[in-house]
């Protein structure tokens, strides 16, 4: 399939795999369920399809055609895929965004991840089995505030797991991965799928019918369609599901070669994220939690657009009273998190690692370590105090994905050029990429980008002045650290680069 080498991709269906795996994560499970009832309902799916048609797919495109660019030129990272694209000077900083997002969202998606694994021992060893509501509330409020030190030996167990994946290479370590965790994902989802689906009302259990909440996710309220912010919610889903503004894919992609189909895989692991997300996703937490507790009780849980309350509080104490069945659906949930969470964070690695072996010679191990030590190092605010973690959420996981967004289509379309973009995308197609996306990706999706962008310029600048807590300015200026940082080393890379051409 590609080449063979260390840093190449062993197989096609590895490739898609981690590519799938990059995208599915903990949003589709717990996020996506939230943000549906939140907003609309039924009627969600709407401007939810409407922005995966005219900015999740062609994103997906730009991203992978800007990849497979990039690896032509020997460049497997953002900052030099944009040099190599743009010419002029200042591209490449713009680049240092496909790096520094990668190590932000990694800091505090990390901490999440141990939660499924910490979560999932628990399930194994019994802790839930018999607990009530109040007594598992306090359980997680004492785990997230450090009540204990299990969730720090968790969080340094998922720290080293990523690092040692990402160490053995693409081939050795993220495909092997991507190979045993997205089956086992998907195989545990529609088991839970099913469970949630097909759950009866019985004396001493459900009340409700697992339809029941289904019918309460899916009711449409199509009055909110003409709401911009259920727009802007659908459009943050995308940005959220599918990796996209991150770097992440365009470093996959990277290691393609300049003949390989880019279209159907970016289509494959586009469309199999939407099913794990809008049928796997839609059918386990909703229905199995409306089902045990009704529908009162679950509203007030998914006022925010999170499912985390449900994930990790409602459904532990519902498996606790399941028996055996009971622990093992605990075990599939908890490690359907768990796998969903590692194939997306070990994917934030590989930018920093391509970018540490193509310009400074160093191996794919030593860059994993580094990778391990800064998300280590800025992580640590975002285990101490929440305030940290949302800081890090809102500008590296909400405003730098859509900022990126926006100036990578830019520089494919209209710097490059369409119609060389355009022969990037189709060049070994495996299917027929429809003309309409050439203009979606030239004109539609740069104004839904900017749109969405300037929409949410009121937040942004309430957020910049709004007063927070002292970890919340740590993490501000941790994060102002890590870019001046890393925009520094990537001047660094280009003087070495002239130097040596000369």
């Amino acid at each position: 399939m590609t080449n063979q080498t260390s840093t190449g991709w062993g197989s096609r269906i590895g490739l898609i795999l981690a590519m799938a795996g990059n995208a599915v994560g903990l949003g589709n499970f717990l996020r996506f369920p939230a943000q549906a009832i939140e907003n609309g309902g039924g009627a969600f799916i709407i401007p939810y399809l409407v922005c995966f048609l005219l900015m999740g797919l062609p994103l997906l495109f730009v991203e992978w055609g800007m990849g497979r660019f990039g690896g032509s030129k020997g460049q497997h990272s953002t900052p030099f895929i944009f040099d190599a694209i743009g010419k002029a000077p200042f591209w490449k900083y713009f680049g240092v965004f496909g790096i520094f997002t990668n190590i932000a969202v990694a800091a505090f998606y990390c901490y999440l991840e141990s939660w499924a694994l910490s979560w999932a021992f628990h399930s194994v060893a019994g802790t839930f089995d018999g607990m009530t509501k109040i007594q598992l509330d306090h359980f997680f409020t004492s785990y997230i505030e450090l009540g204990s030190s299990q969730p720090i030996v968790f969080w340094l167990i998922c720290l080293v797991l990523n690092t040692f994946i990402l160490s053995r290479g693409l081939k050795g370590g993220v495909e092997k991965v991507a190979k045993i965790g997205m089956p086992l994902l998907l195989f545990f989802g529609l088991i839970l799928a099913i469970t949630g689906v097909t759950l009866k009302a019985s004396p001493g259990g459900a009340d409700f019918d697992g339809l029941v909440g289904l019918d309460y996710l899916w009711s449409p309220d199509f009055s909110s369609i003409w709401s911009f912010k259920v727009w802007v919610a659908a459009a943050g889903q995308i940005f959220f599901t599918l990796s996209l503004g991150m770097g992440s894919i365009h470093c996959y992609a990277s290691y393609l070669n300049s003949r390989e189909d880019i279209a159907l895989n970016a289509m494959t692991a586009g469309w199999m994220n939407e099913f794990v997300e809008v049928v796997l996703g839609s059918a386990i937490i909703i229905p199995i939690s409306v089902g045990f507790l009704g529908i009162d009780a679950i509203s007030d849980m998914v006022s925010g657009g999170s499912g985390f309350g449900i994930g990790f509080q409602v459904l532990p104490q519902l498996f606790g009273s399941w028996g055996w069945f009971g622990t093992l659906s605990g075990l599939m949930w908890f490690g359907l998190l768990f796998f969903a969470g590692i194939t997306s964070s070990m994917a934030m690695g590989t930018p920093l690692i391509g970018f540490m072996r193509d310009n400074f010679g160093w191996k794919s191990q030593y860059g994993a370590y580094l990778f391990g030590a800064l998300i280590f190092l800025f992580g640590i605010p975002a285990v101490l105090s929440q305030d940290a973690f949302n800081e890090y959420d809102y500008w590296a996981g909400t405003v730098a994905l859509v900022l990126f967004a926006m100036i990578e289509i830019v520089l494919f379309a209209w710097v490059l050029g369409m119609d060389k973009a355009w022969d990037e995308i189709t060049r070994g197609a495996d299917i027929k990429v429809p003309i309409i996306f050439k203009y979606i990706i030239k004109f539609i999706s740069p104004v839904f980008l900017i749109v969405v962008f300037v929409g949410g310029l009121p937040e942004i600048i309430n957020r910049a002045t709004k007063e927070t807590s002292f970890y919340g300015w740590l993490g501000r200026a941790m994060l102002l650290i890590l870019f001046v940082g890393i925009a520094i080393l990537v001047a660094f890379a280009k003087r070495k680069l002239l130097k040596t051409n000369k």
